[in-house]
């Protein structure tokens, strides 16, 4: 089992910046993600995914804009989220893969690929 907890979410103008963390229970190996739900919409759209020793996919939509990160020895997962537009508002949600690193050729973006969640942190990006 992998506990999962969010936090740094909150409110910004279009433009500015917010950095998201996610505490780990215990330290892991596995692929961690971030993926987001926006209002209305039951898809859950992965943003970013890294590996354990720091190999990172990113979408489309966060190219260029976001910055994902974590430190194994503090258990610690991060997205850094710069030039956001009020197309990001969403709740945040951590991920954790179902299976360690090595068992992945890269950080898979699918959800299927990812077992355990934490709660969500809101970001609301207004114009």
């Amino acid at each position: 089992q992998v506990q999962l907890v969010e936090s740094g979410g909150g409110s910004v103008q279009s433009g500015g910046s917010l950095h998201l963390s996610c505490t780990t229970s215990p330290r892991t190996n596995r692929i961690m993600a971030w993926s987001r739900e926006a209002p209305g919409n039951e898809e859950r759209e992965r943003v970013s995914a890294v590996s354990d020793s720091g190999t990172a996919t990113y979408a489309e939509s966060a190219k260029g804009r976001f910055t994902i990160s974590r430190d194994n020895a503090k258990k610690m997962l991060y997205l850094q989220m710069d030039s956001l537009k009020p197309e990001d508002t969403a709740m945040y949600y951590c991920a954790a893969s179902g299976y360690a690193s090595a068992a992945y050729s890269s950080p898979p973006l699918a959800r299927y690929e990812y077992t355990f969640w934490g709660q969500g942190t809101q970001v609301t990006v207004s114009s």
